[in-house]
């Protein structure tokens, strides 16, 4: 993770880079939006669930598993092959993240932790611990170079001195620290992908951008592209400024998706109920 300058605050001079306040204030506006919608009014909780649905969807075809919405809706076993695994694991977690979002800010590496023995469903020994030396891990579509474990324990640390700190920096800039540096490092051996994107959920959740968390990222990230996703982790690891301004812009295009995507869910509950 690399910052501009030596601030007491260093996520928010990210949130100066250019075109990152007006990301920012476009990812505000879109969201915005979704919370002023009447049907959000009487029945957000199935705005939720319905967010919650499509947001594990899409986390999963990023992971390799790109189901149809509708069949993700009516499977009930996720056992039977590598792609049902990984559905499964992006539901378990969108479902556990609500759980966690009171420990996040006392202890992020706790819930991390906690994500991957959620997502392994394994009671093996590198579950819901980083990995150590000479481990190998699995997440194909990250072909970045691969820190050591002893930089991932570092910089693990750093991250989590950041979140507990707080600061001044917009949720989308601290989301999307988090997400990259967790895509950056693949600290587990395996489910490093759904694990940011949930991390990701939990700090746009629990910093109230997005408290009904009805604003999907993982959509937009899935709508987006894998390909689009990657070459944006690439700015992020490079460090430039303009790198991590285009991680933190492609981040906040990804929020803006997920909430058209539930303003659209609106609008259907709302001409059904007409």
């Amino acid at each position: 993770m690399s910052t501009t300058g030596a601030s007491a605050d260093p996520l928010a001079a990210l949130g100066s880079l250019p075109g990152v306040p007006e990301s920012v204030e476009s990812v505000r506006k879109a969201v915005d939006r979704v919370y002023g919608h009447r049907i959000m009014r009487r029945r957000s909780n199935e705005i939720t669930s319905e967010a919650a649905l499509r947001g594990a969807r899409g986390s999963a075809a990023l992971s390799g598993a790109d189901w149809a919405l509708e069949e993700v809706r009516r499977r009930t076993d996720f056992s039977g092959d590598d792609e049902a695994r990984v559905v499964g694991a992006a539901l378990r977690l969108t479902a556990e993240a609500g759980q966690l979002l009171s420990i996040w800010r006392q202890s992020p590496l706790r819930v991390l932790a906690r994500l991957h023995l959620v997502a392994a469903a394994s009671k093996e020994g590198e579950v819901g611990r980083p990995r150590q030396a000479g481990e190998p891990v699995d997440e194909p579509l990250i072909e970045l170079p691969l820190p050591s474990a002893a930089e991932v324990h570092g910089r693990l640390e750093g991250l989590s001195e950041l979140v507990i700190a707080g600061g001044s920096a917009p949720a989308l800039v601290t989301a999307a620290v988090v997400h990259g540096e967790l895509l950056a490092l693949r600290p587990f051996t395996s489910h490093n992908g759904l694990v940011a994107r949930t991390a990701e959920r939990i700090v746009l959740v629990g910093s109230g951008l997005d408290p009904k968390s009805v604003c999907p990222a993982e959509v937009g990230h899935a709508e987006l592209g894998r390909a689009a996703y990657v070459a944006a982790l690439e700015g992020y690891v490079s460090g430039t400024p303009e790198g991590m301004a285009a991680w933190i812009a492609h981040c906040g295009r990804a929020i803006e998706l997920g909430a058209r995507e539930s303003t659209a869910v609106c609008e259907a509950l709302q001409r059904g109920a007409a």
